[in-house]
C-alpha cells in the first residue's frame, strides 16, 4: 500500500491497526495455484486465522488445513464443508478426533505408533496421512524437529497401520518455515517416491502426496518468484507422481502479504547515546512473529534528516517488548507513523492482549 494512503486510513481508524488487502490475498492464492499447476491448496490457518481472510481465500476455492478444535469452529462459523479441509495436527486427543470427525472431516496426520491406537475406534471414518521428517537448518523453523517420522522407518509405520486395519492414504511431509530451498522438497520426494514402491509391493495402496508448506516470501530480502521457486517441484512431481493427487499445505505464502501495519509513535526518551521510541504495537502484538517466527519485517516512514542510532519499542512495562536495537533513524516525533509490511503471517496470530493493551485493529481495504 502507498505510504500516503496508509497514513490517511490510519488516521481514520486509529493505531495500532492492521490492513488486510483483498487483492493482495486473491492474488497470493491465484499466484501459488499457478505455480503449482494440480496441487490442491490447503490453506494452513495457524498462520493467520482471521475469518475476514479466510473468507477470501474461501471465495478462490482454497482447501484448508486444520490443527484443532478451535480452528474448526472458525471453519464452521463460515460455513466451509468439511470436505474440503484436512487435520494435520501429529498429536490429537480422542476428544479432538471424534470433534473432527463429527463435523465430517476424514483425513488425519499421524507420526507415530501410539497415535495409530487413537484410530482404531475410527478406522471405519478416519483416513490417514503419516507424516515424514525432513531435516532443514537452513530454513527460519525446522518443523521436523518435533514432528515427523525418519524417512528409514516410514515404511514400518505405513505397514503397522495397514496391519492394524487403518486406512493409511498418504504420505505428508513439510521441508520447513520459510525455506527458500526448493531442492529439500525434492528430497522429501525421493523419499515417497521410495516409500510408495514398498508400499505397493506389500499390497498397500499409497493415493496421496502431501507436500506441506514453507514456501518463502519476500521480507527484508528477496526470494525467487514464486513460479520459478516451484518450477523443479513440478517438474519432479510431472515426472514420478502424476497418478497421485498432490496437495500442499501453504501458510506464509498466502497470507504474509496480505497485512501492512501501521503504528505510531507514542513516546520518546534519549537513553545511553540512543533514542528510544515507543509505538503502540510490540512483541505481544502483531510484532510476536519476531520472537516466535523470527521474522523482521520491511519498515517505512517519510521523516527525512540527519539518522541517529535508535531503538523501536513496544507499549508494554515488559522489557523484554523491544523490536529493534541499533537501527539508524532520523529524529521522529511524538505521533509519527511507522508502517511495516509483509505483516499477515504468525503476527496477529499469537497476538494477545498483554499488560491491557489490546490488539491491533484488523480493516479490510481493497
Amino acid at each position: 500500500m502507498e505510504f500516503s494512503r496508509v497514513h490517511e486510513l490510519a488516521s481514520q481508524h486509529g493505531t495500532p491497526v492492521l490492513f488486510l488487502s483483498e487483492s493482495r490475498a486473491r492474488e497470493a492464492y491465484r499466484n501459488l495455484t499457478a505455480a503449482l499447476p494440480g496441487v490442491d491448496l490447503y490453506y494452513a490457518v495457524k498462520s493467520n486465522s482471521q475469518p475476514e481472510l479466510i473468507s477470501i481465500l474461501n471465495a478462490e476455492n482454497s482447501f484448508f488445513d486444520v490443527c484443532s478444535n478451535g480452528e474448526i469452529d472458525i471453519l464452521k462459523g463460515l460455513e466451509i464443508s468439511a470436505d474440503r479441509c484436512i487435520h494435520t495436527h501429529p498429536i490429537k486427543r480422542d476428544g479432538d478426533i471424534s470433534y473432527a470427525l463429527e463435523y465430517g472431516l476424514k483425513i488425519f496426520v499421524v507420526d507415530n505408533e501410539d497415535e495409530l491406537l487413537k484410530f482404531i475406534p475410527y478406522k471405519d471414518k478416519a483416513e490417514l496421512l503419516v507424516r515424514m521428517s525432513i531435516q532443514n537448518p537452513g530454513c527460519l523453523v525446522n518443523l521436523s524437529q518435533k514432528f515427523g517420522v525418519a524417512p528409514e522407518k516410514m515404511f514400518d509405520v505405513i505397514k503397522k497401520a495397514h496391519e492394524m486395519g487403518l486406512k493409511v492414504k498418504g504420505i505428508s511431509f513439510h521441508a520447513g518455515s520459510q525455506n527458500e530451498n526448493p531442492l529439500k522438497y525434492i528430497e522429501a520426494l525421493e523419499y515417497c517416491k521410495d516409500i510408495c514402491g514398498k508400499a505397493a509391493l506389500s499390497g498397500i495402496d499409497i493415493e496421496i502426496i502431501d507436500i506441506g508448506g514453507g514456501f518463502p516470501i519476500s521480507y527484508l530480502t528477496q526470494v525467487l518468484p514464486m513460479a520459478a521457486f516451484c518450477q523443479p517441484i513440478v517438474d519432479y512431481l510431472s515426472r514420478y507422481f502424476t497418478n497421485y493427487r498432490v496437495i500442499a499445505e501453504p501458510g506464509r505464502v498466502l497470507s504474509g502479504p496480505t497485512m501492512t501495519l501501521a503504528t505510531k509513535v507514542m513516546g520518546r526518551s534519549y537513553r545511553n547515546g540512543a533514542w528510544w521510541y515507543y509505538l503502540d504495537e510490540g512483541i505481544y502484538g502483531s510484532f510476536s512473529g519476531k520472537m516466535f517466527d523470527h521474522a523482521d519485517y520491511p519498515m517505512f516512514l517519510t521523516r527525512p534528516g540527519e539518522r541517529y542510532n535508535s531503538v523501536l519499542a513496544g507499549p508494554t512495562c515488559d522489557s523484554i517488548d523491544v523490536l529493534y536495537e541499533n537501527i539508524s533513524l532520523p529524529l521522529l516525533e511524538i505521533g509519527d507513523v511507522l508502517v511495516f509490511e509483509s505483516m499477515g503471517a504468525y503476527t496477529v496470530a499469537s497476538s494477545c492482549n498483554f499488560n491491557g493493551f489490546p490488539k491491533a485493529k484488523l480493516v479490510v481495504v481493497e
